[in-house]
């Protein structure tokens, strides 16, 4: 059995894949949800749109709520005190998500343009807000989240929801929703055709640019913003003690772990070529390869992210020492080593369901098939 130093960084490790997994499978559904008012331009090219994805959408969500579920059970102390703390806008996210079933059940149940219309707004809402606020959250978290322990390590989170709408924090939404808008343009300019694959192109390429420059000016903005830093020694065997450490909280130390280690420069690189290559492709009409690049993209972002904070997985602007790390906010040893073997057996068959099902119904998705099937799909 592995060692439980290991198992922590294994499951940080996990989490990150599930994280981004998340982005690049789910992503791309939000992202079409969030480009269906503009690519759509009649209700047939709705229909369109909402197809590409349709077969697709609820096997996805999959790594969202495996990501949901890996977070309680690896970091049950990370889950309760962040979603006490983020409550409001975890039911936002929520509210926003309950759209896209019945939004994509019933859209097309009533040949009428005023219920048509309302469920596209609600598909639209359902894949805009979720990426805006996750990406506000991260923005949070970089900047330490307001909570701290009783003597019974109860937490108590003293901010408000309004506090979450800092500056940095949309700065950080707009990256978020960027590139998971990218990602969408990618994926809908390689199942359409015409016009419809026209304007995907269009809102990719501008999606990626956008992404360019916010991730590149959050870069910058993030060297200014106080950092943490773990000063005392940590026994990264030791059974979880969360305020068993002494952190301090310093300009620029978000920089820290790049410092160390320089290979990590290439993460932003990653999040940044990957996105302008994206937009060279999907320009050149490459459309396979340009999704490619725009998942690597957001590969680069997140690991960007994940790197500039770790160990730390959710800082305390109230109590620094309170700050919640891989190394003391876990399960037991017993518990991840269960859960790697389960994720070891599961995770595998998932990715190929979902490579048998992409293959099954790849093509392009036209006007025409959807005049066809008019009774059978969405």
């Amino acid at each position: 059995m592995l060692d439980y130093g290991t198992l922590k960084i294994i499951w940080w490790l996990l989490v990150g894949v599930l994280l981004v997994g998340f982005a690049i499978m789910d992503g791309h559904d939000m992202g079409v949800g969030t480009l269906l008012p503009y690519v759509g331009r009649s209700d047939l090219e709705r229909r369109v749109v909402i197809n590409t994805v349709g077969p697709h959408w609820d096997g996805n969500q999959v790594w969202f709520i495996t990501a949901g579920g890996a977070l309680f059970a690896a970091w049950p102390v990370v889950y309760a005190t962040a979603f006490s703390g983020f409550y409001w806008a975890m039911m936002l996210v929520l509210w926003a998500l309950f759209f896209r079933p019945v939004g994509f059940d019933y859209r097309s149940k009533i040949h009428h343009p005023l219920w048509r219309s309302v469920w596209d707004w609600g598909l639209f809402v359902g894949g805009a807000v979720p990426p805006l606020v996750f990406g506000i959250a991260f923005g949070n978290l970089l900047q330490g989240v307001p909570f701290h322990f009783d003597q019974y390590l109860v937490s108590t989170y003293t901010g408000s929801f309004w506090q979450l709408l800092n500056p940095f924090a949309l700065l950080s939404g707009v990256v978020s929703s960027a590139m998971l808008t990218m990602q969408g343009g990618a994926y809908l300019a390689h199942r359409t055709e015409g016009q419809l694959q026209t304007r995907a192109i269009r809102a990719g390429v501008l999606a990626a640019v956008l992404l360019c420059l916010s991730f590149a000016a959050a870069g910058v903005w993030l060297q200014s913003i106080a950092g943490y830093r773990i000063t005392s020694v940590i026994d990264t065997a030791a059974l979880p003690d969360v305020l068993g450490k002494t952190v301090v909280r310093v300009a620029g130390a978000w920089m820290d772990n790049y410092a160390r280690q320089p290979m990590l420069w290439l993460l932003p690189a990653l999040g940044l070529g990957g996105a302008l290559l994206a937009a060279l492709l999907l320009v050149q009409r490459r459309t396979l390869p340009a999704f490619v690049l725009s998942s690597l993209a957001l590969v680069g972002v997140i690991g960007t992210a994940g790197a500039s904070m770790f160990p730390f997985v959710l800082p305390s602007s109230a109590m620094p020492n309170a700050s919640l790390t891989v190394w003391d906010s876990v399960s037991s040893h017993l518990s991840l080593a269960i859960m790697l073997w389960a994720t070891l057996i599961f995770m595998p068959l998932v990715i190929a369901y979902t490579a048998w099902a992409y293959r099954v119904m790849r093509g392009k998705v036209t006007t025409a098939h959807i005049a066809r099937h008019e009774h059978t799909l969405y």
